[in-house]
């Protein structure tokens, strides 16, 4: 240790508890990190790097930080949960570097640098949930500063509401006139029904006298009394039936008045941002889009055929990847379908960006085919299988997942035959794909019976931008273009 270190020292043990205090407030002002180890005790004074002489000791002001908030990663994203950070504390960072993991409303976002630099500290840990937009979650420094000094803003301070000003006091109501009526009087006017304010007391001091309910008497008309019905009795309960001899007991037991049920045992399990956000878009998708839907079945007979034939080629495709493909096709031979809703109206769209509904295991998203109507059906399938896996892994990005025109959600593999969708706001329509199944049919043009493999389809649309007419035209153009594929190639 130094040698101004050991007088430093040597000066504080010698010092009384009141000079103490003064060093103490006066190395405070001096250096904010050296007051934390002097607090925990002299000893601790060995380990700060700064001169310890007190009449030279230089103040320390600290290293400005580079702020990292919380970004908005989704057009609807208001909150976050931290996942897990991929920087520690002290590690170098380069622009584009991957910081940390972020639950969004949509998925699982990797949140990347803008700056190099060093991580100086972070402020919001893995497992942070509910962290709203714009909050700081983690303090950056440039290159060749020192992380460990780095100045750790202040909390933001919420302002109080401004209190509320009170409304001046109503004016006081004009005190009651109180009257004043003679035994005699009182029962006159009780006994015939008479307002005593309709008498002119000539009594002293205002007091309405017999005379004075006598004289009101003669000058009002008579009231024709009825008598009072009589109070009714009070129902007596009627006794339970005992319940008849082989009959099952009521369970659960009739409610008593004024005592609640016996409480239930559950365990709550709380909601992800995904699901929260999939709750808070499916309630706004149907109270304020009026939904239309219309079904027609397909026979799939031709894609089945071709899907063989590609098979033997080893070119493996779905039958997803055709309807996707028929879906863009018919989208752009109809563009009037190509539409979202705005505040202004309707909203035409230059691109054909198929959105497809992914299960994953904290709910449904769907990551987008871009300009699938411009693709070959196995490159579409080769997206598809890439899409899908990374939303299962929650590594979609931002823009993997927004801005979709048309969705497609497919349940045939679960053996569903045919459901309704629920369409993914600000989009016009939404396809629920049903299973493949065999039926025989009667051909007119024989009359023969054939066996066909159908499979039913239903568009949800937006009656605001699709009518039913032209819901009805879609589909019909939909099933042509998937029963006949080769007609996709020449659009």
């Amino acid at each position: 240790m130094g040698c101004g270190k050991k007088l430093f020292l040597s000066y504080i043990v010698s010092c009384s508890g009141f000079q103490r205090e003064a060093l103490k407030t006066r190395w405070c002002q001096g250096c904010d990190r050296s007051a934390v180890m002097f607090a925990a005790g002299f000893l601790a004074l060995e380990n700060c790097r700064f001169c310890l002489v007190a009449e030279t000791h230089p103040t320390n002001r600290g290293v400005a930080p580079v702020k990292i908030q919380m970004p908005a990663l989704s057009p609807t994203m208001e909150e976050g949960n931290i996942v897990k950070w991929l920087k520690k504390e002290g590690e170098a960072v380069a622009a584009g570097d991957a910081l940390c993991e972020i639950e969004t409303d949509k998925a699982v976002v990797t949140m990347e640098s803008n700056d190099d630099g060093v991580m100086a500290k972070i402020l919001m840990e893995e497992g942070s949930r509910s962290v709203r937009l714009g909050t700081l979650i983690a303090l950056m420094v440039e290159e060749g500063q020192d992380w460990k000094q780095v100045e750790i803003p202040p909390p933001e301070v919420v302002a109080p509401p401004p209190e509320a000003v009170a409304p001046p006091p109503a004016p006081a109501a004009p005190a009651p006139v109180t009257l004043r009526l003679s035994p005699a009087a009182r029962h006159i006017l009780e006994t015939h029904g008479l307002d005593p304010k309709l008498a002119t007391p000539t009594g002293p001091r205002g007091l309405i006298t017999k005379e004075d309910a006598l004289n009101l008497l003669k000058t009002s008309p008579v009231p024709k009394t009825t008598p009072a019905p009589p109070p009714p009795s009070p129902l007596q309960p009627k006794a339970a039936a005992p319940p008849a001899p082989g009959s099952r007991p009521n369970i659960p037991p009739l409610s008593t008045p004024g005592k609640p049920g016996a409480p239930g045992t559950f365990t709550e399990i709380p909601a992800s941002n995904i699901r929260r956000v999939i709750a808070q878009r499916l309630t706004q998708s149907k109270t304020t889009i009026p939904h239309a839907y219309a079904s027609v079945d397909c026979d799939m007979a031709a894609v089945m055929s071709l899907r063989k034939t590609l098979a033997k080629e080893e070119i493996k495709v779905s039958v997803n990847d055709f309807i996707i493909k028929a879906a863009a096709v018919t989208l752009k031979e109809m563009p009037e379908v190509n539409v979202t809703w705005s505040d202004n109206g309707p909203r035409p769209l230059d691109s054909i960006h198929i959105a497809i509904a992914v299960a994953t295991d904290k709910g449904l998203i769907t990551p987008i085919i871009k300009d699938a109507a411009n693709k070959g059906v196995q490159e579409i399938s080769a997206n598809a299988k890439a899409l899908a896996q990374k939303a299962r892994d929650g590594k979609l990005l931002p823009e993997e997942y927004q801005g979709g025109s048309f969705s497609i959600s497919n349940l045939g593999m679960f053996g569903i035959s045919g459901f309704s969708a629920v369409i993914n706001p600000p989009q016009s329509c939404i396809l629920a794909v049903g299973t493949s199944r065999s039926e025989l049919r009667l051909h007119e043009d024989d009359q023969t019976l054939r066996t066909q493999q159908l499979m039913t389809v239903t568009l949800s649309s937006d009656g605001r931008l699709v009518d039913d007419e032209l819901a009805s035209r879609f589909l019909d153009k939909f099933r042509a273009n998937l029963e006949q594929p080769q007609r996709m190639i020449l659009v």
